[in-house]
């Protein structure tokens, strides 16, 4: 069985995902605003966050199910697979990317509960959540993030192999 990477690499490579998906957003917002005419930011919004979270699911359940990582992921020489170490089934693979969401949705949620509108506040809770969400791998089996324990599934560090 092959260890999990330290946390900071992990890290690591979330980040650098991050900028990575910046390119497929702009570019998937540039063909959806062309396509649909969108001629200001809010006409059309909901149809562009629809179309954004399903590029997002294509870009991240296609690099998982052949394979097992992402551009950033092979970067940083890690993988994901399921606990047996095999690799993630399309099921798995939608399942892991709709609990990955757990690095977002509750803090958005709190805030808009509490109604927080001033970016300081929701910053402010997005970085203490984050925060606490990666430090849940201290506690997890295997120190696994909570998506990760909750769909079967297991990042590993490719470099021992």
């Amino acid at each position: 069985m092959r260890p999990t990477p330290n946390l900071r690499r992990r890290l690591a490579a979330f980040t650098y995902e991050g900028v990575l998906l910046f390119g497929l957003v702009m570019a998937v917002g540039a063909v959806y605003s062309i396509l649909t005419n969108q001629r200001h930011g809010l006409h059309g919004r909901n149809g562009m966050m629809a179309v954004q979270f399903l590029a997002l699911a294509v870009y991240f359940i296609g690099f998982w199910t052949n394979g097992g990582q992402t551009l950033a992921m092979k970067t940083w020489h890690v993988r994901i697979e399921t606990l047996a170490g095999h690799g993630l089934s399309l099921r798995q693979a939608l399942v892991r990317y709709m609990l990955a969401w757990l690095w977002f949705i509750p803090p958005a949620l709190a805030s808009w509960l509490a109604g927080w509108h001033q970016s300081k506040l929701l910053y402010g809770a997005m970085g203490v959540w984050l925060l606490m969400y990666a430090a849940f791998t201290r506690v997890t089996p295997g120190g696994q993030f909570l998506h990760d324990v909750i769909a079967g599934t297991r990042v590993v560090d490719t470099r021992s192999s």
